[in-house]
């Protein structure tokens, strides 16, 4: 797995996130059984630029949390051997992270890494339209932050 991480904001540190993460997508891709080399894009950056990018792509002028940005529509593309499959790009703001750690009452780390995850599994196909589909998709997000210890106490 290769995690191509950018950090477009100055506002929060980012030390610690990244082995954090990687230890998230490699359990996440271990449970999905997707065994193919993939690579993920995660973007860290302030509520202005996420609420341009929710306004933009998704018609809501609000600043948001996390946003997923998939890349890979399995639509007969030929991946040569030795080249990771693009799975997308993860957008994801401290700022939101930060303010949601605490009203939660949890560490800034947890509510990153588990952003992310959110993030991973919609790249992978997931989603939270319907009761049924929120609950599957937690289920796996929790597991996940259970198996790296970054769980609800």
């Amino acid at each position: 797995m290769e995690i191509l991480i950018n950090n477009d904001q100055t506002q929060y540190s980012i030390n610690g996130f990244e082995v954090q993460i990687e230890s998230a997508f490699q359990i996440l891709l271990t449970l999905e059984d997707i065994r193919e080399q993939v690579e993920v894009g995660v973007t860290f950056v302030d509520d202005v630029a996420i609420q341009s990018l929710n306004r933009e792509y998704r018609g809501k002028d609000v600043p948001t949390d996390v946003l997923s940005f998939p890349q890979d529509d399995d639509d007969g593309f030929f991946v040569p051997e030795g080249v990771p499959r693009i799975l997308g790009d993860i957008v994801i703001s401290l700022p939101r992270a930060a303010e949601q750690a605490g009203d939660y009452g949890h560490s800034m780390e947890r509510e990153v890494v588990y952003l992310a995850v959110h993030g991973l599994l919609h790249l992978l196909g997931y989603d939270h339209e319907d009761s049924q589909d929120q609950s599957i998709m937690r289920q796996r997000e929790e597991e996940v932050m259970a198996r790296i210890g970054l769980g609800r106490d």
